[in-house]
């Protein structure tokens, strides 16, 4: 009986096209995992033992290797069928190593490039994150309506944002 492991990094992803090319692998039974592929302990991983993609088991070679060797001490071999790998083979092990460092390098090289897109940005004056809610206008406006009396989540509601926000702009020595 082939058992297969699907995972995904946050929880508003969907792992249906994990579990259909599982199925079309042969499948019986799949267990899920909803956290990092950095993290080595995760409950759906330690029973499975196919994965629909080799990412899905771990970021960077040494997880990799070492989750795979855990698995051949217990005599299980690991199968990854989009990468068409299977570790019962000699060749199967020597292309799994290749892809891992392949898939470690291409993640490394996604980061760089971030980095260097940032740091552009960053020099052309973009700055990275979400908009910032508040501005002078804003601050000013509040701290008038609270000195009249206002309540803050009515102050917070008016100006379109959270009562932690209006807190985190106007610190309670501001308020008085």
């Amino acid at each position: 009986m082939q058992i297969g492991h699907a995972r995904v990094s946050s929880q508003d992803r969907r792992l249906d096209v994990q579990h259909e090319a599982l199925t079309r692998s042969g499948c019986e039974r799949t267990f899920d995992d909803t956290m990092s592929g950095r993290i080595s302990q995760r409950p759906g991983l330690q029973r499975a033992l196919v994965v629909g993609k080799l990412d899905r088991l771990g970021r960077n070679v040494k997880r990799l290797v070492d989750l795979v060797s855990h698995f051949e001490t217990g005599g299980i071999h690991f199968v990854s069928r989009t990468d068409s790998i299977d570790t019962s083979t000699p060749a199967g092990r020597i292309f799994f190593h290749a892809m891992a460092s392949l898939a470690e390098m291409e993640r490394e090289l996604t980061v760089q490039r971030t980095r260097v897109g940032l740091e552009s940005a960053r020099l052309r004056g973009r700055v990275g994150g979400r908009r910032q809610l508040m501005n002078d206008r804003k601050v000013d406006a509040a701290k008038q309506l609270l000195a009249s009396g206002v309540a803050s989540r009515v102050v917070a509601a008016n100006l379109g944002v959270s009562v932690a926000t209006l807190y985190r702009w106007l610190p309670a020595s501001e308020r008085l």
